[in-house]
């Protein structure tokens, strides 16, 4: 979720939310989430520059390993949801065009509200790497997350396709939108992540997970103290850039892949799509929080925390909520 709801205009451009630094001599890249007042929120065009750095690293031979992270207190907490909204709401669909990579806007008519294809269009794209939602999972030389604070929606989408992560002891991880959705694009690994039973308790409550809980489901590699995460994912990058040739690694990368798509990885991308496509069919309940035009003209943040506030304080998915009697 973002602080506060802003227009298209106020946003910060592309390259000022994800910045990107390598170091040739290393052959490590630094992949950095620059949004802290907004929770690291990027915006549509921010995560086509994401999954457009990927790429750019994936076929750079000064690069062997990837390092992504926040700047501020937290990893990042999804996606800009207003953002998501206006662009929903837009009768152009000026917004959703460019995010799928249309650049001649004025020549194309979009699939009107109501029809299948209007909501299919951007769910079915979620299952693209080109789309930056999927990105690591494709990315074919070894990727490090490191984790702090919130780790959820698009977020914690990264921390499940990254090769290895490191989490501070008190990241929260999880999806937000499994209380007012119920779905996220990435759901299939997250399951095999985890482990089914895990998951499902996390998909049906909609609680946050802790770094410990994440640890030992074997989600997080290691977890140490907030003071302590920068030198310790520094520590494995400079271990990874040192071991097997850049060849090699792609090769293994190449192993992991075939075995995630022999478990059906990329067809449980489709699969979640599908179902997020028919979500407008879903007939909330009366109690139920949905991100519709009333809830955003309210203020969406005052309907998420409103929301949280039925649930135990161990259950809550903000920090202040979760101190809360």
């Amino acid at each position: 979720m973002t602080e506060t709801a802003v227009t298209h205009d106020e946003r910060p451009s592309a390259e000022e939310i994800i910045l990107y630094d390598k170091d040739p001599k290393t052959k490590i890249a630094t992949i950095t989430f620059n949004r802290p007042d907004h929770l690291n929120a990027p915006t549509s065009d921010a995560r086509l520059r994401y999954a457009d750095l990927l790429h750019r690293a994936e076929v750079d031979d000064d690069v062997k390993v990837v390092v992504v992270r926040g700047v501020g207190s937290n990893f990042g907490s999804g996606a800009d949801i207003p953002e998501a909204m206006e662009m929903e709401m837009d009768p152009t669909s000026a917004g959703r065009i460019r995010e799928l990579r249309v650049d001649d806007a004025d020549s194309i008519n979009f699939p009107p509200p109501g029809s299948y294809r209007h909501g299919a269009s951007i769910t079915q794209w979620y299952a693209n790497s080109a789309a930056g939602c999927r990105s690591l999972q494709d990315f074919k030389k070894i990727s490090i997350v490191e984790t702090k604070g919130y780790c959820y929606g698009w977020h914690f989408y990264q921390a499940a396709d990254a090769d290895i992560v490191i989490a501070s002891e008190d990241t929260l991880f999880g999806h937000p939108a499994f209380r007012y959705i119920g779905f996220g694009p990435r759901m299939w690994t997250w399951a095999q992540t985890m482990g089914i039973r895990k998951f499902q308790e996390m998909v049906f409550t909609g609680r946050p997970f802790t770094a410990q809980e994440m640890y030992d489901c074997n989600f997080a590699n290691r977890v140490v103290p907030r003071d302590e995460l920068e030198a310790e994912v520094d520590k494995y990058a400079l271990a990874c850039s040192r071991t097997r040739p850049t060849d090699t690694v792609f090769m293994q990368k190449i192993f992991f892949e075939l075995m995630k798509q022999q478990q059906g990885e990329y067809m449980g991308s489709m699969i979640t799509a599908l179902f997020e496509s028919l979500g407008g069919t879903a007939q909330p309940d009366a109690q139920d929080l949905s991100l519709d035009e009333e809830t955003l003209s309210a203020g969406i943040n005052n309907a998420v925390k409103s929301n949280d506030d039925q649930f135990p304080p161990d259950f809550r998915l903000s920090k202040s909520g979760r101190r809360r009697p």
